[in-house]
């Protein structure tokens, strides 16, 4: 059998493959609300064949959104939309997961396809943002507001309010975002966390917001549901967050209960040169996965079903998370199968058209 088709289990969940819908912004949400784009963009991917459906990131407070469309799970009203989507998801064989997110000091920015950039005025519907320290991502990025220790207890109560609000969503992984520079991450890294108190300076220091949020919400994700953590793994810049770094972290996620470190990297701080290939973060999720113990995504430029086997058969990770290929062709799963010689597995609506 062709390692892409293989079973997987996380806890008691079990997955019809190894291919994950990676978190992919919609910027298509009013007041956080999933609408009919998200049903159909999420849906079309669990009817493609993909074991695990993740969400884009979805606020768990309404200034932790990215822009003014992003999707939330900071209120009771997002539990429904989200719910229905899920119960059609699980019926087409799919695992149905969240990712939980906080943008920090990168919210309130316009989505990428408006007339304007940057920063959203406060008049214009944008809001105040907040970050370790009150520094801006760019100068095109609002000046956030440093986070005293008491608002950082009130980000950790968010996580953990929105987990909840998750299982009432028939979610059943949640992965929590600590990457690409947004509020988890922006304290991992030294390049973002310049903080004076036990939030800042000493590694261990620097990862104590992840860990207290990690903690929390494992208190209420069940046990037998898994918990998944988004890792920019390098900052790829000198003085940053490292690989090294990565693999600490990730012990001491495994040892609170995390059972998938999704390798990605990058977006601490602007002008950055990333090295971008096929495959580029693979080497990542190898190194993590090799030296702290715990299972891990791969992500970033794969698209080729032979590339997504290889990776899996020679150990390098134990789930291919998918963005770019699955936008391109939402049946890539079934391609796959069909190119590896595993077994077919349309929903019966479609089996007989398809070979």
């Amino acid at each position: 059998m062709a390692s892409l088709f293989s079973p997987l289990t996380l806890q008691s969940v079990g997955f019809r493959n190894r291919i994950a819908v990676s978190p992919m912004c919609q910027y298509s949400a009013e007041d956080g609300l999933a609408n009919d784009w998200h049903f159909a963009h999420l849906g079309a991917r669990a009817v493609g064949g993909a074991g695990l459906v993740l969400t884009e990131a979805a606020a768990v407070e309404a200034r932790g959104r990215i822009t003014p469309q992003d999707l939330g799970l900071w209120q009771d009203a997002h539990i429904e939309p989200l719910a229905r989507i899920n119960r059609f998801m699980s019926a087409q064989g799919a695992v149905p997961g969240v990712q939980l997110a906080h943008a920090g000091r990168k919210a309130s920015t316009h989505r990428p396809w408006a007339e304007q950039q940057g920063a959203v005025p406060e008049a214009d519907g944008g809001w105040e943002v907040v970050g370790p320290t009150a520094e801006a991502f760019s100068r095109t990025y609002p000046v956030p507001q440093e986070l005293s220790e008491e608002e950082i207890q009130a980000v950790i109560r968010a996580f953990v309010d929105a987990a909840q609000r998750a299982l009432a969503a028939e979610f059943k992984v949640v992965e929590l975002h600590a990457a690409h520079g947004y509020l988890l991450h922006s304290f991992l890294s030294p390049l973002s966390n310049g903080r004076r108190d036990r939030y800042g300076g000493s590694f261990e220091n620097r990862v104590r917001l992840l860990l207290l949020v990690t903690e929390a919400v494992r208190n209420v994700w069940p046990e037998a549901l898994p918990l998944l953590v988004r890792l920019s793994a390098t900052d790829w810049c000198e003085d940053g967050w490292t690989a090294h770094d990565s693999v600490a972290v990730s012990k001491l996620l495994r040892d609170r209960g995390v059972d998938l470190i999704d390798c990605s990297s990058g977006g601490a701080v602007a002008g950055v040169t990333v090295p971008v290939g096929p495959g580029y973060q693979v080497p990542l999720a190898a190194q993590v996965r090799r030296e702290a113990g715990i299972a891990t995504g791969a992500v970033g430029m794969i698209s080729s079903p032979a590339q997504a086997d290889t990776l899996l058969r020679t150990g390098q990770a134990d789930l291919v998370m998918l963005g770019r290929a699955l936008l391109r062709d939402p049946y890539w799963p079934h391609r796959a199968a069909a190119e590896l010689g595993a077994e077919p597995f349309w929903s019966p609506q479609y089996a007989r058209g398809a070979f």
